[in-house]
């Protein structure tokens, strides 16, 4: 069923196998290798694109650390330590051992340790091992099962187009349409 085309005992090794080829330069042509003048510089390469700026102005409170006071600012903040007093950031996570006490404001919360006292943000995300104790304001809420959450909740208005339509009056008839009745 198979036949042998070629022998390759020459090679070294003894198990038939044929030696690997010499590699080849490739050879420049005039068209992959364009002529710049002299004065030019020779281009760069591009530089890699930089990690989302996400993590850039992110602080943390570290597993341990106790802080009293309050905190505001435009960034990130971690809580992994204990916390007493006000929040005042754009994004919040609070770790499993984690915990805030005082009124957090935020446009993203996500807790999965314990908060006890008010919160007000655009997302708030209570993950299973989360605690919280006090109102929350937001427009969007998320609660997985096993978060215990004791408090009231209030739905924020949203800035939405459609919801300012939902809002706006019903157009009036018009009098051919009353007397056709």
């Amino acid at each position: 069923m198979f036949t042998k085309s070629k022998s390759y005992d020459s090679g070294s090794n003894g198990l038939g196998i044929p030696p690997a080829p010499e590699p080849t330069k490739p050879t420049p042509t005039a068209a992959s290798t364009p002529s710049l003048p002299a004065t030019t510089p020779a281009p760069r390469a591009p530089e890699p694109a930089r990690p989302a700026a996400r993590s850039s102005n992110l602080s943390t409170l570290s597993a341990g650390v106790k802080y009293e006071g309050n905190i505001s600012g435009a960034g990130e903040l971690q809580v992994d330590g204990s916390l007493k007093g006000d929040v005042r950031v754009s994004r919040v996570v609070i770790g499993e051992g984690g915990s805030v006490e005082g009124t957090v404001h935020a446009d993203v919360l996500d807790v999965r340790g314990r908060v006890s006292g008010a919160i007000v943000a655009k997302q708030v995300k209570l993950h299973a091992t989360a605690r919280v104790e006090g109102d929350i304001t937001q427009e969007q809420l998320a609660i997985d099962q096993g978060a215990w959450f004791q408090g009231r909740c209030n739905q924020a208005k949203r800035d939405t187009p459609g919801a300012a339509m939902l809002e706006a009056p019903a157009p009036k008839a018009d009098k051919a349409d009353k007397t056709a009745a």
